[in-house]
């Protein structure tokens, strides 16, 4: 079997087994691959994406965890200065900011848990990915690196 087709295979049963991964949508939501490419080779996420007013703003409050390879992609087209907050979020987070065109912005690496406090964009956003404190520094990713998804432009 193919890389995809395997790929394609777990996306499958994220979404129909996704109870016992900690990352549970409490509806349907859509599940897609993001890919980021790194200097040190690309990293395949399967992310929920929060597209409405009432998916961004739940996010992923009270999830008590956040598997590694996964995460939540927050739309907020059109692009724009975004804030963001850890208001009843169990779990550190680190956050990523991209553009429309799909490279990163900045990263808010270590997110507090339950905290207030604004995190700022730094500058117009078309998205947020969220993944699991610790990823970023992990994985390699920074700022200007590219993130693939049909929600960014193809530049």
């Amino acid at each position: 079997m193919s890389k995809v087709g395997i790929f394609v295979r777990a996306l499958v049963a994220l979404v129909v087994l996704g109870g016992g991964c900690g990352l549970r949508p409490s509806h349907a939501a859509d599940i897609e691959p993001v890919e980021i490419v790194t200097q040190s080779g690309v990293k395949i996420f399967s992310v929920e994406m929060a597209r409405t007013v009432e998916e961004r703003e739940k996010g992923l409050m009270f999830r008590k965890s956040v598997p590694d390879g996964s995460g939540m992609l927050f739309d907020f087209s059109p692009e724009q200065d975004v804030q963001m907050w850890m208001k009843n979020t169990y779990v550190s987070l680190d956050m990523i900011f991209i553009r429309a065109d799909g490279r990163i912005l900045r990263i808010a690496e270590n997110t507090v848990p339950f905290s207030e406090k604004i995190i700022f964009s730094g500058g117009p956003v078309k998205a947020v990915l969220e993944v699991a404190a610790g990823t970023a520094r992990r994985d390699g990713i920074k700022p200007g690196d590219r993130v693939a998804n049909a929600l960014f432009d193809k530049r």
